[in-house]
């Protein structure tokens, strides 16, 4: 693609204002297990009898670690790993992530590696394949696969988060079950499970997943819940016999503790950094209110949404790009289709792979989205800008929000410093940091 810093579309934005900023906390209640807590808290929860006699001596167990950012994921897959050595028995860790990675072994190892997750951190195999196995057909007509190596284990511990889903909603959303029907079915059985649309995930989630609790050999679930902070603030172990019974509760206690941008509603939403270590979908919609689906809803009410960079830990994999009405010539170039498509084509979604409007830097993200908004008083945009989708307790607001947020018209919002201009480098990238 031919993005022409200087060229026509330069000209047509040079002249758009872009409104004064300034700097805001957001507060929202904080319960938090402290990182150096967290083995303690996995050994009193897999301590307990009911989960300690399943793990006998030279037991071979899995243990799944996904491909989320998940807070702390490293320490908590390694206190898993000690516990089952402890029992006498030869933990190793299967990558659980559907069809994430580009949809290979190898893709999926350099993920867990970003998260710190490596033989040699944890001390045991990690066994990588998108080999699987069928168990066989849900009670809706779906096969269902799990990986080999997981299945061929003498147990299985599921090590997931619980979290609202980005693109359905329902009662099993992000957490063991789905865990067990598209992590541990890897692009195979990933696609099982979509294939009939976003429409109809709710529903083949859990009917998969009692046929993998039935014929796999799934010990319990220990999911992890964070609070608006990006914080881990709850380790619980489930029994596999409850894991059905139990995961939705849980996931409303996770709804309970999201973040979200107070203000509730804005003309432009500027996004510093999007990636897969923050939402499948670059951005989580639950926050910036970008659903690549009509099947779930919620988030800021946005006019127009403009990305600026794309992280490291996402590998090129910029699925995400297709919510926003704008993104950088940065972004742009660092797309790895071969990441990207994967995911997508299984899923079947293909909304978060389109290419909206590339600008040459940041400076003109933002001038295109303030000058395509509709309807709005021009002398007062109301712009929020977030350095990404899981940090949001310190934003950027433009100016038209200052006095309310003053006078406290939104409760667990304070204004950090007065309005000031936005910087920008040589290249038009942002200088000012959140």
């Amino acid at each position: 693609m031919k993005v022409t810093k200087g060229g026509k579309v330069s000209e047509l934005l040079r002249d758009v204002p872009i409104p004064r900023m300034f700097h805001a906390s957001q507060k929202f209640p904080r319960p938090a297990i402290e990182p150096e807590e967290i083995p303690n808290v996995i050994a009193k929860e897999l301590g307990q009898e009911q989960f300690s006699s399943l793990i006998r001596p030279k037991m071979r167990i899995a243990i799944t670690a996904g491909s989320r950012g998940i807070r702390n994921v490293d320490i908590i897959t390694k206190a898993i790993v000690d516990f089952v050595k402890a029992r006498g028995a030869f933990p190793f860790v299967v990558p659980a992530m559907g069809s994430h990675g580009g949809a290979t072994a190898e893709g999926q190892l350099e993920i867990l590696a970003s998260y710190g997750i490596t033989e040699r951190t944890m001390g045991c195999p990690i066994k990588s394949s998108m080999e699987v196995v069928q168990l066989g057909v849900s009670g809706l007509g779906r096969p269902v696969m799990i990986d080999r190596n997981a299945y061929e284990s003498d147990g299985i511990i599921l090590s997931c988060r619980i979290k609202p889903h980005n693109a359905f909603r329902g009662p099993y959303e992000s957490g063991p079950c789905k865990m067990m029907v598209v992590g541990l079915g890897k692009q195979a059985g990933a696609e099982q499970v979509h294939g009939d649309g976003m429409n109809v995930i709710s529903k083949n989630i859990p009917t998969m997943a009692k046929v993998v609790l039935e014929k796999a050999p799934i010990l319990f679930a220990v999911p992890c819940v964070e609070n608006a902070y990006d914080e881990t603030c709850r380790i619980e172990a489930i029994p596999a016999k409850d894991i059905l019974a139990r995961e939705p509760e849980l996931l409303k206690f996770a709804f309970e503790n999201m973040p979200k941008l107070i203000v509730g509603e804005c003309d432009v939403l500027a996004v510093d950094e999007i990636g897969k270590n923050y939402s499948g979908t670059g951005v989580d919609p639950n926050i910036t209110g970008t659903f690549s689906t009509p099947f779930a809803t919620g988030g800021i009410r946005v006019q127009r949404t403009c990305f600026l960079n794309l992280s490291k830990a996402s590998h090129g994999n910029a699925l995400g790009t297709g919510l926003a009405n704008a993104i950088t010539r940065k972004i742009f170039d660092e797309m790895d289709v071969e990441k990207m498509y994967p995911n997508c084509i299984t899923s079947t979604v293909l909304a978060s792979a389109r290419i909206p409007c590339v600008v040459a830097d940041d400076r003109e993200a933002f001038q295109i989205c303030i000058r395509t908004c509709t309807g709005v008083d021009r002398g007062k945009m109301r712009i929020v800008y977030i350095a990404n989708s899981l940090h949001i307790d310190r934003i950027m607001l433009s100016e038209a929000y200052y006095h309310d947020v003053v006078a406290g018209k939104y409760p667990g919002l304070a204004a950090l410093d007065e309005p000031q201009d936005l910087l920008f480098d040589e290249s038009g990238n942002v200088l000012t940091k959140i």
